[in-house]
């Protein structure tokens, strides 16, 4: 009987999707086996296949697949859409990792133990395996997280191997097991088992895919900005790296990479293991073959942008492996200093909701000043590829060539035609002060009045442009009636002064808000 998971997946992957029954071996073809990691620690596997059916019901068994695979995922296929496979029934077994899985095949059965002896030699001891002990279900905890692992340690501590020697009891192993060599389902791999129903004996090339844990990737950007700004204004070269791990348990030789970004919806479980996933997530695409490399390429996919590398690359098990796939020299950029005086001091727990009528609400100072990095993503810019989110990293020439690193922060993804902004860090040289120089409340007549004075003070030798940010948080309905300098109403709460801040000097910002209600 066909299973839903199966069902489901004929939708997604086509007609030629079937359940899958005699005895024969599966073993990988020549061709390309393809990867589409994700960087929430999961990808999709898409291998080659080659099935020897006989007529009636075939055993298959497949060891290409990697240590930490969902099985419900698992989906066989005939590209062409030709013919259907028609799973019966499948199997998954887990590869032996420890000795307690071992002792586990064999409770209730007498094998050999050596005890080393103080003379140096080994006695062998024979040992019947009453319990074998814990044995950790590594498959449980994968589906449902660290929480069932914290569960079960307990039970760890406590379930021992309880062993009869010499007709006595005795808890823990008399000495290192040897098992017999041929143990019966001993799995060395990762193995899938099928049982397969075909009208006649046929060779078919199909598709295994399926979905496996122990893949990430992400971005990286390194962006160096010259000694001295230039007369045009200061210009950034910066690299991109993609970052792409492998902890399967499965080697990848010769990859050609491809990424995809964009937010995608992953459902996992609430217990710690795979939950219900939101946000931005990114994905990379990877099929092994050879290629020669060639200039980065990027396009439009669905909803998603696709980036392919063209560039081939080994991925072995436990590796994690750094591919440049953006270059470019001279980005017209702005380093911008921002003040944001405004600290909110929660009272009591309350929030802004509860606070805004109240007189001390708003008082409190940030004294630091913002270090930004802006720049816009454009064609005009020598940019205009849509960026996958990562970590940007900034360093900055000295005088005397030397790289020195001055900050980094994470990117969301960035289209093309957005600005990029990054916070740096605080400006040792410039600092703020905010200072409420009047306040009148008329509840009866629904009206605050408040005036403020921030102060920008520049250490530097040079003078300093500064965005004086203010926010205006009591209620919706807000007025400046006086203000010292032109400001920009940003959105509803929130208004900017674009101020210069001389050199070894100061520059004084006033003004009056009315609130009403």
């Amino acid at each position: 009987m066909r299973s839903i998971w199966a069902v489901v997946w004929l939708f997604v992957f086509g007609p030629a999707l079937g359940s899958a029954q005699g005895t024969a071996g599966g073993g990988s073809t020549t061709g390309r086996t393809a990867l589409t990691i994700y960087n929430q620690d999961f990808a999709v596997i898409r291998t080659p296949v080659e099935l020897n059916l006989q007529a009636g019901t075939t055993d298959v068994s497949e060891t290409n697949v990697t240590a930490q695979v969902e099985p419900d995922s698992v989906v066989l296929r005939d590209v062409t859409g030709k013919r259907q496979i028609q799973i019966l029934e499948q199997n998954y077994d887990g590869a032996l990792r420890v000795q307690a899985q071992m002792l586990a095949k064999f409770e209730g059965k007498t094998i050999d133990f050596a005890t080393p002896m103080s003379d140096g030699t080994v006695r062998l001891v024979q040992g019947k395996i009453i319990r074998a002990g814990y044995v950790p279900q590594f498959d449980l905890v994968q589906r449902y997280g660290q929480n069932y692992f914290y569960q079960n340690q307990q039970a760890s501590q406590q379930q021992e191997p309880l062993i009869e020697v010499e007709g006595k009891l005795r808890y823990g192993l008399p000495g290192t097991p040897r098992f017999p060599s041929d143990t019966p389902g001993l799995t060395l791999r990762p193995t899938l088992h099928w049982l397969i129903a075909s009208d006649r004996a046929a060779k078919v090339a199909v598709e295994l895919d399926y979905i496996t844990r122990g893949f990430r990737w992400d971005a990286a950007y390194n962006v160096i900005a010259p000694a001295q700004d230039g007369p045009a204004g200061q210009r950034l070269d910066m690299s991109g790296w993609v970052n792409v791990t492998n902890e399967s348990g499965m080697d990848f030789p010769d990859a050609s990479l491809q990424l995809m970004a964009g937010d995608i919806s992953k459902l996992v479980n609430a217990n710690g293991g795979m939950g219900v996933m939101g946000g931005a997530v990114a994905m990379a695409s990877i099929s092994v073959a050879g290629g020669q490399p060639q200039q980065i390429s990027q396009k439009s996919f669905d909803d998603y942008h696709l980036y392919d590398l063209h560039r081939s690359a080994t991925l072995l098990d436990h590796q994690s492996k750094q591919i440049e796939f953006l270059n470019v020299l001279g980005i017209p950029a702005e380093r911008v200093y921002v003040y944001d005086g405004f600290k909110l001091d929660a009272q009591n727990g309350q929030n802004i909701y509860y606070q805004w009528n109240q007189e001390n609400f708003g008082n409190g100072m940030n004294r630091k000043v913002w270090i930004m990095q802006e720049f816009k993503n454009s064609d005009a810019n020598h940019l205009g590829m849509p960026l996958p989110k990562g970590r940007m990293r900034f360093f900055r020439r000295d005088v005397d060539g030397s790289l020195q690193f001055v900050g980094e922060n994470t990117i969301d993804h960035i289209p093309k035609d957005e600005a990029v902004k990054v916070y740096l860090g605080n400006a040792f040289d410039l600092t703020g002060e905010r200072t409420r120089t009047d306040y009148r409340s008329e509840m009866q007549a629904r009206i605050i009045i408040e005036s403020y004075k921030i102060v920008v003070k520049n250490a530097k030798d040079t003078t300093a442009p500064v965005r004086v940010v203010e926010h205006l948080y009591r209620t919706v309905n807000w007025d400046v009636s006086k203000n010292s300098d032109p400001f920009t109403k940003t959105d509803s709460q929130t208004m900017e002064f674009n101020v210069d801040v001389p050199a070894h000097g100061q520059k004084e910002v006033n003004y009056t808000v009315t609130y009403t209600w």
